[in-house]
């Protein structure tokens, strides 16, 4: 593990990862991020969803540093007494799970069917891409908000591990075309290439060529697109939440958060909006910042 470790950081991308503080800062963001989301039953200072340690009376308490505040609660707390900072810790864990599993599956399928297209053209090719010209005709978050909507009329009281379903479906789903478009073009023009040639003289079979000489070939730029997407995922699933039809109320992610603090707003209490929305634009950026370096690591185009 340590001799990959070294011999990564040798590499060009290792190098050029060295050398952008950029992508130095973001990186650092990022896994302070995923570490406090990921162990915040640890990290955080409170269990905002254990009912028997809410106390109503500490509801909408202002940060520390505010003369009305107390240094038990850091942040604040929200309409429900619950502490803004472990909140926070909780609700980024809701939405980098539900950001990731979306992407990993909006991946899987978008790259399956690009290089299907690709690689066998005629009509398969001509379907899958009039099947994306139609997915990119609607929003991508009006997709997401129609399949979520539908999901949860057809499913009101279902368990949270089937609304998540829900919602981590509607967000895939309006997310594998750009994977889909990427790998065809790559697909394209890695099937005219003397080893894929050499391939299909040899005898080897159309599946494994794919799969194992012309998919890793393709994977530079899904990697690229993956990462940023991720940052899209979570910032669609914010707007699910706020708009109503994402995480369960009970299990608030980031977007719902967000929601409840905007009815609070216009009262004074700005923390309980204002810190769920500087959480999600430091997670979003900071993954933006690493795809954008991730881009121009692996493109020797842009060095």
């Amino acid at each position: 593990m340590i001799k990959t470790l070294y011999r990564w950081f040798d590499s060009d991308v290792g190098y050029s990862f060295r050398t952008s503080p950029v992508a130095i800062a973001a990186a650092v963001v990022a896994f302070l991020c995923v570490f406090c989301a990921a162990f915040a039953g640890w990290v955080a200072p409170h269990n905002p969803f254990d009912l028997s340690t809410l106390v109503l009376s500490d509801a909408r308490l202002p940060p520390a540093w505010n003369v009305h505040g107390t240094a038990k609660y850091l942040l604040g707390t929200d309409d429900q007494g619950r502490d803004i900072l472990s909140v926070l810790f909780y609700g980024a864990r809701i939405s980098l799970v539900v950001g990731v599993v979306s992407v990993i599956l909006s991946m899987l399928v978008g790259v399956f069917l690009g290089l299907l297209a690709g690689f066998r053209g005629g009509w398969v090719d001509s379907l899958l891409m009039r099947l994306c010209d139609v997915m990119l005709s609607f929003p991508a978050i009006l997709i997401a908000l129609l399949i979520a909507g539908v999901g949860r009329a057809l499913f009101p009281d279902a368990h949270e591990s089937v609304a998540f379903g829900v919602l981590i479906l509607s967000i895939s789903l309006s997310g594998w075309v750009q994977y889909a478009r990427t790998v065809r073009g790559s697909t394209l023009v890695e099937r005219h290439k003397e080893y894929v040639q050499a391939a299909r003289v040899t005898g080897v079979a159309p599946l494994r060529v794919m799969t194992r000489h012309v998919l890793p070939n393709v994977m530079g730029p899904v990697l690229v697109l993956a990462t940023i997407q991720v940052a899209t995922a979570i910032i669609t699933e914010a707007t699910l939440s706020f708009l109503g039809v994402g995480a369960p109320p009970t299990s608030p992610s980031l977007g719902t958060l967000i929601r409840v603090g905007n009815d609070y707003m216009f009262s004074g209490e700005w923390w309980i909006a204002v810190f769920p929305g500087v959480m999600l634009v430091v997670i979003a950026l900071s993954v933006n910042l690493l795809g954008d370096w991730l881009r121009d690591a692996l493109n020797p185009r842009l060095r």
